[in-house]
């Protein structure tokens, strides 16, 4: 029987958001046992978005919260009354790994910085993700992934040269920083496991997203070029965008780097006679002469269905594909093929798509079986069953508002 890779791994999730629920539902989806801590004083702000189930909002109805909280138990806790800063601490004592992505200065203020938690528990691992990092005249800068994506540069180099700047689609930032935190906190535990020493993780997630930008930072500290708009076009690649299909609103990306596959392209549109135009038949020329080309391009994939296009380009090594609504996603033969979806039994939602992991591990699959949490639905049995609490001392606490 295949063995979960961060099974008995044990994580206190009092992050909110974004990035720091994504690090926790991963671990969770292969095996550690998350807790999620939030409050019904401050509502996790991605409990309100939209979409909600059958268009109906609710707390507990929203589709984001439940794709980033997946195989997580979930409580509530007022860590402004100081027997919930008290819990907290026992949380500290049983976890392996404490994640928090308030601003700098707020775990401090409750005494749960690393310095003191380490005091509890001196093999914890605690990471700490905000906008810009813990220090640094920035630090306290409040916001979300949206914003991070114009300060990190995304959004000065998306939409088209002529008009005003197009905000990537979602808070961009929240997916990279992520993919870091994750593998820090693997390193941690490798490390905690040969030392019994725990660490603490700084995470920047502006400084994450930059990493995605590198080539257009580095240009500007080679040659001092500013990036900026360009649509779809590349820099060293013609044709480069997305061209318009024979369905209604249908379209097929194509992707043409070299003269070996601007070639193929060629035939497979039958070597049209403005093709051997001496414009066209370098790399620099086309460039020159991209919109002109982008236009013939056009013409062609217009008499054809995207999928046709992206067929018969891909036969002769030409990179091009469909460009997929969410239903179409849904019905995606190769992601079906790889089980990349799995439904679930929400309290409130019923039953709905979760993803899997992007990768499969062969000696540890993962196993998404427990849907997002309601607020406060496993109170009772993460304080009396995990935490130990005895029935009477959780009545009176939540009698009190410490479940609040």
């Amino acid at each position: 029987m295949a063995q979960s890779v961060f099974g008995g791994v044990k994580i206190a999730d009092f992050s909110w958001a974004g990035v720091g629920p994504m690090m926790a539902k991963t671990l969770g989806d292969f095996g550690a046992t998350v807790v999620h801590v939030e409050t019904n004083r401050r509502v996790d702000v991605v409990r309100t978005m939209a979409p909600y189930k059958d268009g109906k909002p609710g707390l507990n109805r929203g589709g984001f919260f439940a794709m980033y909280n997946n195989n997580k138990y979930g409580v509530t806790l007022n860590l402004d009354h100081s027997k919930g800063v008290e819990i907290a601490k026992k949380f500290i004592l049983w976890c392996d790994i404490f994640i928090e992505s308030f601003r700098p200065g707020v775990v401090d203020k409750w005494g749960l910085s690393y310095n003191k938690i380490r005091e509890i528990n001196p093999s914890i691992i605690m990471m700490s993700t905000c906008m810009q990092g813990q220090t640094g005249p920035r630090a306290n800068h409040p916001g979300y992934g949206a914003q991070l994506v114009s300060l990190t540069g995304f959004t000065r180099l998306t939409g088209w040269p002529d008009r005003i700047p197009t905000q990537p689609f979602s808070a961009y930032t929240d997916i990279i920083a992520p993919k870091f935190g994750i593998g820090a906190l693997v390193s941690a535990l490798i490390y905690v496991n040969k030392t019994g020493k725990g660490r603490y993780f700084d995470l920047s997630q502006y400084e994450a997203g930059l990493q995605f930008l590198s080539p257009a930072i580095l240009d500007y500290r080679v040659n001092g070029r500013i990036a900026d708009r360009m649509g779809n076009h590349c820099d060293y690649a013609t044709p480069h965008g997305a061209y318009p299909c024979k369905e209604e609103d249908s379209w097929c990306v194509i992707s043409v780097f070299s003269d070996g596959e601007w070639q193929s392209l060629c035939q497979v549109m039958g070597d049209p006679r403005w093709a051997k135009d001496n414009k066209f038949t370098t790399l620099l020329g086309r460039k020159q002469n991209e919109e002109e080309l982008d236009h013939l391009i056009g013409g062609w994939t217009m008499n054809l269905t995207a999928n046709d296009v992206m067929t018969r380009l891909q036969d002769v090594g030409v990179p091009a594909g469909v460009v997929k609504n969410a239903r179409e996603i849904h019905s995606d033969p190769q992601l079906n093929h790889r089980g990349y979806f799995k439904e679930l039994e929400h309290l409130e939602i019923g039953k709905h798509l979760y993803h899997e992991e992007s990768y499969k591990l062969s000696k540890s699959p993962s196993n998404l079986s427990m849907a997002a949490p309601c607020q406060g639905q496993h109170n009772e049995y993460v304080y009396t069953g995990i935490l130990g609490m005895s029935d009477e001392d959780f009545v009176e606490l939540d009698a009190a508002g410490v479940f609040e």
